[in-house]
């Protein structure tokens, strides 16, 4: 088999399925990526929610059997909301990050690279694949950098030329010995703003993240999030895009390419309210096809609460007690009672002082002193 003529035929094959790009990079070890894991590791800059095992990230023959190449490709997302409802007094909103908006990006990923391994064993009989999105053992960032989708950018993402880092990436490792492309260089040049503006500081230095400052992984946590936090999400209830939308390679990026990633306004910008009561049966219905839902609805309530609170949403103050009285779990009655005493009405000192009386749990006592001592401020 002609190799050159055959990597000619999977690239027209991708892009007649909807694959916006595609690359191809060798399976050798990833060296320079180890240095960067292992120094993330000591300085505990993991989220957690990584592949543990360093060598299995970056030495793909511990994972696939004799590995010759690794296929990148890239799907280009949405980066504007059409019609999107707004927030107001009353009526306030949370918000999803734009890699929530649609369908889950693991389930439309993993159908592309299912398609395009049968294309390869359809054409090659002998060839042997293994694909992986996002979850998987290597760093799809880095398979995209060496495949030349993308460079490595200054806020940790890929970045296209053609779609700025609004791409979902995914990896298929094969026994074909596909001619590797060139990786693509850097171009942030001297900018910093994503470093600059970072909500968090989350963002040591370009290219650097410390993941457990990051809002993104702060979001889908399912604990008390640490006080300094709290003010800092904003009204986000999952993910956060500030690092790609001050990117001036991003401007005027909004590409519009698949059906399945199309967002509902009414999804991608909630209720508040609503989902502080939500049942576990209707927030699946409504929210389980969304990657946003995927650690339950408890870190999205939580942050709701959090979002109420940093609106200072009067009119919630009801659903707020109510909350705070009756929820079986203690990091959402802790997290409302933060939020009551947030809000800062003189009525709040009483039902504060009431749960107090009642409750039982030391940390949520802990957060209704929180609570009672905002109160004392406001007065």
């Amino acid at each position: 088999m002609d190799m050159n003529t055959f990597k000619q035929e999977v690239i027209i094959y991708s892009k007649k399925i909807g694959i916006d790009k595609i690359g191809f990079a060798s399976a050798t070890t990833f060296t320079e990526l180890r240095s960067r894991l292992i120094r993330q590791q000591e300085l505990n800059y993991q989220s957690g929610f990584e592949e543990p095992d360093i060598e299995k990230r970056v030495r793909p023959e511990l994972i696939f059997d004799k590995p010759q190449s690794i296929i990148s490709i890239a799907l280009a997302y949405p980066s504007k909301l059409k019609n999107a409802p707004q927030s107001k007094k009353g009526e306030r909103r949370g918000i999803f990050c734009r890699a929530s908006w649609g369908t889950d990006y693991h389930a439309v990923l993993r159908k592309k690279l299912q398609l395009l391994e049968d294309f390869i064993t359809d054409k090659a009989p002998g060839a042997i694949s293994k694909s992986m999105v996002d979850t998987g053992e290597l760093s799809d960032r880095a398979v995209a950098e060496r495949a030349g989708v993308g460079w490595s950018a200054k806020n940790s993402m890929i970045i296209t030329p053609e779609f700025g880092s609004y791409v979902y990436l995914g990896d298929l490792i094969t026994n074909l010995p596909f001619e590797p492309d060139q990786p693509m260089e850097d171009q942030c040049g001297t900018c910093n703003k994503c470093v600059d503006v970072c909500p968090t500081g989350a963002l040591v230095q370009g290219g650097q993240l410390n993941a457990k400052r990051c809002i993104a992984f702060l979001t889908q946590t399912k604990g008390f999030l640490p006080d300094e936090f709290r003010t800092k999400i904003g009204n986000r209830l999952y993910g956060c895009d500030t690092c790609q939308t001050v990117c001036p390679k991003n401007k005027g990026i909004d590409f519009h390419l698949h059906e399945e990633m199309e967002p509902d306004p009414e999804l991608a910008k909630p209720l508040l309210k609503p989902l502080l009561t939500i049942s576990n049966r209707d927030f699946k219905e409504t929210y389980g096809h969304v990657s946003g839902s995927w650690r339950g609805k408890k870190p999205i309530q939580r942050n709701a609460i959090l979002a109420l609170a940093h609106f200072k949403d009067v009119t919630a103050l009801p659903l707020l007690v109510k909350v705070m009285k009756e929820d079986p779990r203690p990091v959402i009655r802790g997290t409302a009672a933060w939020a009551v005493g947030k809000i800062g009405r003189h009525e709040a000192v009483s039902v504060l002082e009431e749960a107090r009386m009642k409750e039982t749990d030391e940390e949520v006592l802990e957060e209704i002193e929180k609570g009672l001592q905002f109160t004392l401020e406001t007065q």
